[in-house]
């Protein structure tokens, strides 16, 4: 993703199958800290954000020629490298197949370089819009599951990750239906004995507690899933009003519906599932384990569940506004930093 601060970690994503398959780590051994340049190969710059360039690299020291990102923020101020040392930290904590995978961080006098995974299939929503991609529902539960579980690994330590939106959602190859959620730079660490209270995020997926400044928890992840499954399905934003204050107006009063023809061949259990996720109060949510264990996740509902067709026109539209969204976003950021401002402020929420 270009658009939104957050460069992706492969190629753009091409023409691609249903063909499910998984997709092994790599398992070279990469140290931390030396000369990059010794150890890596930079082939080409596949993604480009308001805080760095990501790059496809080559392993020197494999002898298969694993393929790697590197991800090269500046860091000009202290405060810049802070913020990555939090990124950083956070996910070298978190190892599960859901996450993308911190191999080594390289650090600079004015940018911090890391080593990640490479993903090759693009971000989800572009995928299952492709000419060439027939989306049901029973693709989307195989999506929605797969967060879940990486979401369930991150809250079982604790960590939110506070920033769950389509263009953080990844295919790890262009033929599987396999994903990994990438950007943990706002995630938290959570501590029971001193709450958290954030005013960042993206508007149209950041929970009612955020809005109002009110101590956040794992559920806060849960609401984006809500949110995510919504879009997903139908192609529309369930709280999407004509500018930022109308859609926090909305959020806070967690009013949404089902009425729109593009839910008609939604199943019910498709939307009880969202309406347990969209709950105003965090305590009346799913969590990722109740997600996990629902009807719809786990194909309770029957075998043939999902298998009407999902028209995608609207999700299209989507996309296409988000891209605009962010590339607008991008140019009044650069404006801003030509001008001589910083945007060091955690107060600010981002398309």
């Amino acid at each position: 993703d270009i658009g939104n601060g957050e460069p992706g970690y492969g190629d753009q994503p091409g023409q691609e199958s249903n063909h499910d398959q998984q997709t092994a780590s790599p398992t070279v051994t990469i140290t931390s800290g030396g000369d990059f340049d010794e150890q890596f190969e930079v082939v080409k710059e596949v993604g480009k954000g308001r805080f760095g360039v990501v790059y496809k690299v080559i392993a020197r020291q494999s002898e298969t020629g694993t393929v790697l990102a590197a991800k090269k923020v500046k860091c000009i101020r202290m405060k810049d490298k802070e913020r990555v040392w939090q990124e950083t930290a956070i996910m070298e904590s978190l190892e599960h197949p859901k996450l993308l995978r911190l191999f080594a961080t390289f650090e600079l006098p004015k940018e911090i370089i890391m080593v990640v995974e490479y993903i090759s299939g693009g971000e989800l929503f572009e995928r299952v819009v492709a000419d060439d991609f027939t989306l049901t529902e029973k693709d989307c539960i195989i999506f929605v599951r797969q967060i879940c579980q990486g979401v369930e690994h991150m809250h079982s330590r604790q960590i939110v990750h506070l920033d769950l939106k389509p263009e953080n959602i990844m295919c790890a190859t262009k033929t599987s239906h396999e994903i990994k959620i990438i950007d943990f730079g706002l995630a938290q660490r959570l501590c029971a004995s001193s709450p958290t209270r954030v005013l960042f995020g993206t508007p149209e997926f950041i929970a009612p507690e955020i809005i109002n400044y009110e101590p956040i928890s794992v559920q806060s992840d849960m609401w984006s899933i809500g949110v995510i499954c919504y879009v997903l399905l139908s192609g529309l934003s369930p709280f999407m009003g004509d500018n930022d204050v109308d859609t926090f107006s909305n959020i806070t009063r967690a009013e949404y519906d089902f009425d729109d023809e593009a839910f008609d061949l939604v199943s019910d259990g498709a939307k009880e599932f969202i309406a347990g996720l969209l709950r105003g109060r965090q305590e009346e949510r799913l969590s990722a384990q109740q997600c996990l264990q629902s009807e719809w996740l786990s194909f309770k509902s029957g075998e043939n569940v999902g298998v009407n067709q999902i028209r995608t026109d609207k999700l299209k539209k989507f996309i296409i506004r988000r891209k605009w969204q962010n590339g607008h976003q991008d140019a009044i950021y650069n404006r801003c930093t030509q001008n001589g401002a910083r945007d060091g402020s955690s107060t600010t929420f981002k398309s």
